[in-house]
């Protein structure tokens, strides 16, 4: 009874813990469990050195490089739209400075649209490219170049949205071709420099995401998601970059590598670079202001003779974290939905949610028969729980006799325990370690409703109108409290009465968690424990009816 009573309290402890964290966050304290996020007026004085080959990135307050008379300085956004997609292109740079999701709605506001990518006084988040590797003194068109629309039409079979940008410098001609496709978040960008000089040149493409260490303007305080850059190869697989090891040249990550690709994300959505793969590249972490950081690729193109040109193509992912789309873009790249150490549970999981929204069309009610067939997997760990349950149960006057006889000696108590469970055939251990087992599966389960993008707005039924956050009217964490004590009150008493009060406060200590999580996560506990009871009572009743039987004969 030691090491129950001992499991107790940990189990207990825990949740105390748990639940106190998720206050401290709530009312904006740092978590226990991870670091705050760098904030704007966190962040750090001092500036990391960079790679002065590239350009730093430029914010709408940065001073402009000095230019060539002849070049056009003024800045000039350019704005295109497809079904899911409405962006926008700076002239300077040719860089992508806005991005809204269409069929995204901010939180709470649903007549207003997700915004992604941004260039303001409050957020800055950029996609970038340029040329370089020019010979000293001079300089190829980079992001801080001024370039001019050369063209902008429609495919008028595929509907795809053709732009192309043109810039001229130091006898090296970039033209920056997007591709935006219907129904998308993938966008193809293909970059063609032209050698006007009467040398031969061998210059390199980089590519580039710029953001500031803010919190997503929808971060939420009552669990901690991870926002920052992230770096993918074949070699050492997902890279996450925290800013604060930024901050503190702690970042670790691939630096050179001939595959992969770069991006940034945060809760729900990411941004990409992937280029060409099988082409040896470095990759770069770096902090190239206060409070902006900036993750980016470079590499080489090859020489390119007089009067020639090469053209090299990426991709770049602006959108949701969607793991099918995701995957066909490049290797590695669903795995922006970071289920961290149980993504070998959290993938197949997520892989049957799906597939059963495919047949209902609706992701509360998907949960639910995940739910089912998750119960249904583990009915024999249950069913073996619940009989040690019952079987605890019947012997519980006896238990409490031993404990009254050898009150005053513990020993003798427990030895009398012991010799109980022996003759009786009972393992004190039998109603815990099944459920011990179920841990890492409800982790999981939680990891996919809250990662999953497809949760972000989805309905269920009635007050449910978004999986993704918490109950609005917190009936399903009050019914799952109702259920836990309904469990208890079916299961024998600890002859402890220490335990007894524990078991009884646990209802109070997991429901005040359930108030904080998802509304997915609390359903799937609330149907779950409906199950529970109803298989309990079942394998209960069927034990008494046995002994009943046993006895008449």
């Amino acid at each position: 009874m030691d090491i129950r009573r001992t499991i107790l309290w940990m189990i207990f402890s825990f949740s105390l813990l748990l639940l106190w964290n998720n206050w401290q966050e709530h009312n904006g304290k740092p978590s226990l469990f991870a670091s705050t996020p760098v904030d704007q007026e966190q962040s750090q004085s001092t500036t990391a050195s960079t790679d002065i080959s590239v350009p730093q990135a430029a914010t709408q307050t940065s001073a402009a490089p000095e230019l060539p008379a002849s070049q056009p300085t003024a800045s000039e956004l350019i704005t295109v739209s497809s079904d899911v997609l409405k962006l926008e292109f700076d002239t300077v740079g040719a860089q992508l400075v806005h991005a809204e999701l269409l069929k995204f709605a901010v939180p709470g506001e649903p007549d207003k649209h997700m915004v992604l990518l941004d260039d303001s006084t409050s957020s800055v988040y950029l996609a970038q490219s340029g040329v370089i590797g020019a010979p000293a003194g001079q300089a190829y068109p980079t992001h801080l170049t001024p370039f001019s629309l050369l063209s902008q039409q429609k495919n008028a079979s595929t509907g795809d949205l053709e732009i192309v940008f043109e810039a001229t410098s130091d006898d090296v001609r970039v033209l920056k071709t997007y591709v935006i496709t219907q129904g998308s978040y993938d966008i193809r960008v293909a970059t063609q420099v032209e050698n006007l000089g009467a040398t031969a040149i061998t210059p390199s493409i980089y590519l580039q995401l710029t953001r500031d260490g803010n919190n997503p303007p929808d971060t939420s305080r009552l669990y901690r998601t991870f926002t920052g850059p992230v770096v993918y190869s074949e070699e050492d697989k997902f890279q996450k970059i925290g800013f604060s090891d930024i901050d503190k040249n702690k970042a670790k990550y691939t630096t050179a590598s001939p595959d992969g690709w770069i991006g940034m994300v945060q809760h729900y959505f990411a941004t990409a670079w992937v280029p060409a793969q099988g082409v040896e590249r470095t990759n770069q972490v770096l902090r190239v202001a206060d409070n902006l950081y900036a993750v980016r690729t470079i590499y080489p193109i090859g020489t390119i003779e007089p009067q020639q040109s090469a053209t090299v193509e990426a991709d770049l992912w602006v959108g949701p974290q969607d793991q099918q789309a995701m995957a066909q873009v490049a290797k590695g790249l669903d795995l922006v939905v970071d289920y961290g150490w149980l993504t070998i549970l959290s993938k197949p999981l997520f892989a049957i949610l799906t597939w059963l929204h495919g047949i209902i069309g609706n992701w509360g009610w998907a949960i639910v028969l995940l739910t089912v067939l998750i119960k249904l997997v583990f009915y024999p760990l249950s069913a073996a729980s619940y009989r040690s349950m019952a079987k605890m149960k019947q012997v519980t006057p006896r238990m409490q006799a031993i404990r009254e006889k050898y009150k005053e000696d513990r020993v003798k108590q427990n030895t009398a325990m012991m010799e109980l469970y022996r003759n009786e055939k009972i393992n004190p251990l039998g109603g815990c370690l099944p459920m011990v087992v179920q841990i890492p599966v409800f982790i999981a389960l939680y990891w996919v409703l809250l990662g999953s993008v497809e949760m972000r707005g989805a309905p269920w039924i009635l007050w449910i109108h978004d999986l993704s956050a918490r109950d609005p009217w917190m009936i399903l964490p009050a019914i799952m409290m109702l259920t836990m004590f309904l469990q208890i009150r079916l299961n024998p008493t600890p002859p402890d009465p220490l335990q007894a009060k524990v078991m009884m406060l646990m209802p109070l200590v997991f429901g005040g968690m359930m108030f904080f999580f998802p509304a997915g996560l609390v359903l799937y506990w609330v149907v779950n424990n409906a199950l529970s009871i109803a298989q309990q009572q079942y394998i209960t009743r069927k034990i008494a009816n046995a002994a009943e039987e046993k006895k008449i004969g």
